[in-house]
């Protein structure tokens, strides 16, 4: 039986989204492609009408999860505040199958040695380093570069130890305590430049 292209499009839709998922909740290692094909309702042997490698379907999945970045700038749009203690909340933290691909791939995508990947990882690294920037103030205008890899820097680091600990106390507090201090020290009105 021949499938329309449509069909064939929101099957291929369907499978990166399994695994832009699973690679998020398990790592780029702990699932492989017969998973995500029984998952989606398929055999195997249908990958590869799909895809010609499986890092071809980590690069699409990887840039599929980047979604989940975009929503988070759209939602922390207004403040460096709210940014911040979205990033660093419970719910982030709880949900790592939606949540950010950049923390939750972080130790994955230097092992799959895939140029592609790298690339796609270090492309959004950098956009998400830029919009950090565009909410600090624009008279720190030498300082915003650097503050804003410290500060995306400490909220995958939290958002990582967050999600290791079986502690729930030390897990919030974890969130809580860099979420205050980066608030404190980048949120908040800032000095004066003399």
């Amino acid at each position: 039986m021949r499938h329309s292209r449509a069909e064939k499009a929101a099957t291929h839709q369907r499978i990166v989204q399994i695994a832009a998922r699973r690679f998020r909740e398990r790592g780029f290692d702990g699932i492989g492609v017969a998973d995500i094909m029984r998952e989606a309702g398929l055999t195997v042997g249908g990958f590869y009408k799909h895809f010609g490698s499986r890092e071809d379907l980590v690069v699409e999945a990887l840039a599929a999860t980047f979604g989940s970045l975009e929503a988070w700038e759209a939602k922390a749009r207004s403040s460096l505040r709210n940014a911040i203690t979205r990033y660093l909340s419970p719910a982030h933290r709880d949900d790592p199958a939606d949540a950010c691909p950049l923390s939750a791939l972080l130790n994955d995508v230097p092992r799959i040695r895939s140029i592609n990947a790298s690339d796609a990882y270090a492309a959004q690294l950098g956009r998400v380093f830029e919009f950090l920037e565009s909410l600090l103030p624009a008279e720190i205008r030498e300082q915003r570069r650097a503050h804003a890899r410290l500060i995306f820097s400490a909220c995958v680091g939290a958002l990582t130890l967050s999600r290791a600990v079986d502690d729930p106390a030390l897990s919030r507090e974890i969130l809580d305590t860099v979420a205050d201090q980066l608030i404190e020290a980048f949120a908040e009105p800032l000095p004066a430049i003399a």
